[in-house]
Formats: structure tokens, sequence, C-alpha cells
């Protein structure tokens, strides 16, 4: 039975990925902040005679991550690091909370760090081996350029947070190949959730089902590379 550990398990992306894998029949470890008050996660994990299980961690605790990581005793297959946060649009350049910056860093970039090396000894004994880190195309220096996809200016500590996950990526993949892990860059488009809005063109179901799509199909050979929910290869 394949199995997945997923953080920030209890809403928008990170609750689709744990439905999609549970009806698909794999050992799903659901990982949040308060699953005690996770409604939709427990309903889920209750269908599924003890295959999908939750857990709490706070992916800016490294101290909390890594007595987790101990608590488990089996293989992960798929670690997605989907945890994250992002401060709303009107927060722009003269009005940034650098005490919320700093706080946000720690969940988006040293949380996905501390998680990846708590849990690192766990996916190496795996049949797949595989990282995926939620990015965002507006981490993406290249496509946040007038005439980008994404517009310029505005969510400096999102948009910093996410750029510096992308060499995250690229780090870790190097420094994990030997040990037969791949490691890569996932961005879901434009999701209507809690952070994406409800402008957004995608579903989760949707995109979700595009990104499982995706990963189904990736490797080692693949590491260190950014991909695009749709299967292409997006800018950094």
């Amino acid at each position: 039975m394949p199995s997945v550990f997923v953080t920030g398990a209890n809403r928008g992306l990170g609750l689709e990925f744990v439905r999609q894998y549970s009806a698909d029949g794999w050992r799903v470890f659901a990982a949040c902040r308060a699953p005690g008050s996770a409604d939709a996660l427990s309903a889920i994990a209750a269908e599924t005679d003890g295959r999908t299980t939750l857990h709490a961690i706070d992916v800016s605790d490294r101290a909390a991550v890594q007595r987790l990581a101990l608590t488990i005793d089996e293989p992960i297959d798929l670690l997605i690091n989907n945890a994250g946060q992002m401060e709303s649009w009107d927060e722009g350049f003269g009005r940034i909370d650098y005490a919320k910056w700093e706080d946000l860093l720690r969940t988006n970039l040293f949380g996905p760090a501390w998680v990846s090396h708590a849990f690192a000894s766990h996916i190496a004994k795996s049949d797949r081996r595989l990282i995926a880190m939620m990015t965002s195309g507006l981490g993406s220096i290249t496509d946040n350029r007038l005439g980008g996809r994404n517009p310029p200016g505005k969510l400096y500590l999102y948009r910093s947070s996410k750029a510096a996950l992308n060499m995250l990526v690229s780090k870790l993949s190097f420094d994990l190949k030997a040990r037969g892990i791949a490691v890569m860059a996932m961005g879901p488009g434009h999701v209507q959730t809690d952070m994406g809005g409800p402008t957004a063109k995608l579903m989760p179901p949707e995109s979700i089902t595009a990104v499982r799509k995706v990963l189904a199909d990736r490797s080692l050979e693949h590491t260190g590379r950014y991909f695009f929910y749709t299967g292409e290869e997006y800018p950094w």
C-alpha cells in the first residue's frame, strides 16, 4: 500500500489531497495544527478503517516536527509539504509587517525544510521516495515582471517565501539524490481556497486531480525541477 504524508491537511488543497488519496486506498498521514477540531478531516479518516490517521503538527515549530517524526515508524512514499500562509493584497511597500514576515517564513520556508529533514529517513525506506513542495507562480521571479502571468508588486511576504522555497527545492534535490529521493516544486494553479480567494479559476478537486497525475509520473530523473499542474515545466 503506497503512503503519503500531507501537511496543512485540514483545509483547501491539503484536505483535497487527503480526500483523494484516502479514496484511492493509500495509507495517509494527515497532519495539521489542530486535528481535534478538523471536522472534515476527521470525517474522511473515519471512513478508511485506520488507513488515514490524523497527526498534530505545527511546521513552524522545529522541535514539534522532530517529535512527530519519532512517533512514526513507517515508510513514506510521498511527502507533500503543503502548509502555508499568505498576507492580504493591501500589505504592500510601506505597510510591511516584519514580525508577520518572520512568522510566514517559518511556515512557508523553514517548515518544509524541517519536515523534509525530519522525515527523510522515512522517505528513503519507501518505494517512491518523492518530496513535493507546493509552491506558487507568485514565487517565480521570471513570471512576476511586467508582461508576466502574475501582476508585479505587493505580496512581498508570500512571494519571497515561495521564491526561497523554490531555491530550497534546488538545493535539496542535490543533497538527497544519493539517497534516491527526488525533490520537486509543484504549482497547483490559482485555486478557490481561503488563500486563493473566490475569483480563482480552479476548484480544489480539479487542481489536485491534475497535480496527482503529474506526481504519479515523476521520479528521480525529474528531481530539482518545477512543474505546473498541467504537467508543463514552470519558469523559476
